[in-house]
């Protein structure tokens, strides 16, 4: 059954915006329910990152799933284009002093990727330059989607006539729930697989006075990018935190960090956020058929969620529809967690 399936999506960020948004072009009837307002959630506080291939080189946990991260990447021309959001194309840097860059490089030799070396002098146009040493390495296969892409998201939902709503949903009057919610301790009762979920807390700041429009660059400690909302710094990840509110001192810290290889914004004011991602044992979100009746999952997504959404999307999509699903869900199957 597709027309006329009635579907409730539990959650409005990257991963329950892209579910509906799939879930409506197949003719389903679909709802979005979240209490929290517009961009107060966690895909609101990010800097948007689709790289595959800086995570996999900079994050241990991405290095096994660099084929599905890859993959994951090469659904979001498609699906930027159809739903109007601009992608940024320009790619990444990462930065380093010689020791760090001959690493990098290795790493992308072993994922079949080519290193392009930059000097000093080659390295972005930055907003007072750069700490003394460092060099940089091209990532022309990593791209960006500004975090200002949830709220496009939600007004092509409305477009393909999904209903979003503040309220809980009424479990009776649909027949599947796609629980796309991030961290909750709350959130085994939803469904029984949500209990190996951790919570992971993000900072990342904002400094609205400075302007940058070149590649996401990466360091040692720190990232800066390019938003609406001016040059955006990051990140933290605090295991085992699930409050979404600043830690002045950790916020304090992550700048600082930055400075040290930015050092143009050291005396520049910055705002900072907070936001909880929820992270399962394998860094890999749990997408699929639940034990629970009627529910299929969209969570766990841990720090990349913006890369894989598409992905996300269209698994839950054909799930609910009684398509095949790909040979990526089995990678995501929330039963790989079973004792």
């Amino acid at each position: 059954m597709t027309q006329g399936l009635r579907v409730a999506v539990a959650g409005a960020g990257a991963f329950g915006l892209a579910c509906a948004l799939e879930l409506a072009r197949s003719g389903a009837q679909v709802s979005v329910h979240d209490p929290a307002p517009p961009g107060e959630n966690a895909s609101s506080v990010a800097a948007g990152m689709i790289a595959p291939v800086s995570e996999a080189l900079t994050d241990e946990s991405a290095r096994p799933h660099f084929d599905l991260l890859l993959a994951a990447s090469e659904l979001w021309p498609a699906f930027a284009a159809e739903i109007g959001l601009s992608l940024d194309g320009k790619g990444a840097v990462l930065l380093g002093d010689e020791a760090r860059l001959a690493g990098l490089a290795a790493g992308l030799a072993v994922l079949g990727r080519p290193a392009r070396r930059l000097a000093s002098a080659e390295l972005p146009d930055f907003p007072g330059g750069y700490a003394e040493g460092l060099e940089g390495l091209a990532v022309p296969e990593d791209w960006r989607i500004d975090a200002s892409a949830l709220f496009q998201m939600g007004v092509a939902a409305q477009g393909r006539g999904v209903i979003l709503s503040a309220e809980p949903p009424d479990l009776h009057r649909i027949d599947r729930l796609v629980v796309a919610t991030g961290w909750s301790p709350d959130a085994a009762g939803l469904a029984p697989e949500l209990k190996v979920l951790s919570p992971i807390k993000g900072h990342i700041l904002r400094l609205p006075h400075l302007d940058y429009a070149g590649p996401a660059v990466r360091g040692p400690g720190a990232y800066a990018v390019p938003s609406e909302l001016g040059l955006l710094i990051g990140a933290t990840m605090e295991a085992g935190h699930g409050e979404a509110v600043v830690d002045p001192q950790v916020a304090r810290d992550l700048a600082a960090r930055a400075a040290a290889i930015f050092p143009g914004i050291a005396d520049q004011p910055w705002i900072a956020a907070a936001g909880v991602r929820a992270a399962t044992p394998d860094g890999l979100p749990m997408v699929g058929e639940s034990a629970a009746d009627g529910v299929i999952l969209a969570a766990g997504a841990r720090r990349n969620g913006w890369l894989l959404a598409p992905m996300v999307g269209r698994v839950v999509a054909d799930i609910a529809l009684g398509r095949d699903a790909g040979v990526w869900a089995k990678w995501l199957d929330p039963r790989r967690f079973d004792a």
